[in-house]
């Protein structure tokens, strides 16, 4: 097993060992400045771009004001620190590998001659972007503020709203390479015992080179992999609020740092109809708006499976239903003008991602008239399947995770293709095929994804479906 080289009381050596993992000849960002403190040579480690210019000043302009009596006094690098390094964070270390990390993520080391330990000062500062509220997130009334790519900042955004001791920021470092950081955010006795250790056991047993997706690289080790499940088992939010609130609730929010995107554990179906904006609105309201998302749910699941089928199967359509048939149909059969929208519908949502802004405006009106008035003119497709589609196209955006759109599109589609092969029992086997996928799925904790249905807790439902009045036992 490979041993991490140790600092010892030769500077010299200690200087060549450092520079030596930290490649100062090949990097131009990695700085390695030379200073007198007293009548001692010292070496300041620090990133370009992570260390302020003001900060790095100060710093410098203390320590080479120190005479040579007063450092002669100090014998270690700790006594040292405790007397002389004014900054608020500052610690010691000796084992090189984790020098060199805490250097290259953004850490100040201070090597003294004739210490055997670098002094690390903690006073990085990320490149970060503001902290405006989040596009997907939006809300009428509430806080504006959201997460961002820097790790500290989010967890001050949380520790800002709950001020309890219980609350607990576990911090670690995954990938051999990368060693990002993430953060447990957990309420210490809120939150299920059995279910934080199985979430830590899993982190702590991740052995990949680096997070190269953020959260979804994480995401895809928490969780088993099943690729024909498109269920998703985990929960995101840019939004402080909504991760403070499902920590108070007990729980567990995972930060990953480069990433705006919080981690919420553990999901399941049903979390995802509540949104934001239910709290911000009086219970009835909330309430509403959560039948609201549920009907629309099973609207954009159903709506084209069911109308396929009973333009297949008249007999079944009741008179009062007439008005859904197919007037003039087209030698195009249904069955494909509902398929290819669907991917066509894909196609607009990629090509918008890459659409400069200042053309969106054109590109939504020349992808209406694609989908709308000049494919039915030339025949590609009937007018009910325009309009049954566009529903269920902006119906996919009433619930905020695009994992669970994308989700029910699949089992949309599976079920279609059923319905065309196999008629009602093509129908009913679509239908099955997804509750049993869904019923047969674990959350990443462990517990059925459709809990609070199976296993059924009668109060958790009726806390997920209504938006209950805030007080003391439900806060």
């Amino acid at each position: 097993m490979h041993n991490p080289p140790i600092l010892t009381t030769d500077y010299q050596q200690n200087r060549k060992t450092l520079d030596t993992m930290l490649r100062l000849d090949q990097n131009f960002d990695l700085i390695g400045r030379n200073i007198i403190i007293g009548s001692k040579k010292a070496v300041l480690y620090f990133v370009d771009g992570f260390a302020k210019d003001e900060v790095m000043e100060k710093i410098m302009e203390f320590l080479m004001g120190l005479s040579s009596e007063e450092v002669a006094k100090v014998f270690t690098a700790e006594e040292f620190s405790n007397k002389f390094v004014t900054y608020v964070e500052a610690d010691i270390a000796n084992d090189c590998e984790k020098i060199v990390t805490g250097i290259l993520s953004g850490t100040i080391g201070l090597l003294v001659e004739s210490f055997s330990e670098v002094i690390m000062i903690d006073a990085r500062t990320y490149p970060t972007r503001g902290m405006s509220e989040p596009e997907d997130s939006r809300v009428l009334r509430g806080s504006r503020d959201g997460f961002v790519e820097t790790l500290v900042h989010n967890t001050a955004l949380i520790r800002r709203r709950i001020r309890d001791p219980n609350l607990t920021m576990d911090i670690t470092q995954i990938g051999s390479r990368s060693k990002t950081d993430v953060v447990l955010c957990y309420l210490s006795g809120k939150t299920d015992s059995q279910i934080l250790s199985t979430v830590k056991e899993r982190i702590n047993n991740i052995t990949i080179p680096a997070l190269t997706m953020s959260q979804e690289s994480l995401a895809e080790c928490l969780a088993k992999p099943q690729w024909y499940n498109p269920f998703p088992r985990v929960r995101y939010s840019e939004r402080p609020d909504a991760a403070t609130a499902s920590i108070l609730e007990g729980n567990i929010v995972i930060l990953v740092d480069n990433s705006p995107s919080a981690m919420i554990l553990p999901t399941s179906l049903f979390d995802f109809t509540q949104d934001t904006n239910d709290f911000y609105f009086p219970p009835l309201v909330g309430t509403y708006l959560r039948f609201i998302r549920t009907i629309v749910f099973w609207l954009t699941l159903l709506l084209t499976p069911v109308w396929y089928l009973l333009i297949q199967n008249p007999q079944y359509i009741p008179s009062w239903l007439s008005f859904i048939q197919v007037e003039e149909p087209n030698q195009v059969p249904i069955i494909f003008q509902l398929l290819i929208i669907e991917f066509v519908v894909d196609g607009l949502k990629l090509a918008s991602l890459n659409t400069p802004s200042v053309l969106s405006s054109a590109f939504s009106v020349v992808g209406a008239l694609i989908l709308g008035e000049f494919a039915i003119k030339a025949q590609w497709f009937v007018p009910e399947v325009v309009l049954y589609m566009a529903f269920v196209s902006i119906a996919n955006f009433t619930q905020p995770s695009f994992e669970l759109g994308y989700a029910l599109k699949f089992f949309r589609i599976i079920t279609l293709i059923l319905t065309a092969i196999f008629n009602l029992w093509g129908f009913i086997s679509g239908i099955v095929l997804m509750i049993v996928i869904a019923a047969t799925t674990k959350t990443i904790t462990g517990r059925n994804y459709l809990y609070p249905i199976i296993p059924f807790n009668g109060r958790a439902f009726l806390n997920l479906m209504l938006r209950r009045r805030i007080n003391r036992f439900n806060s």
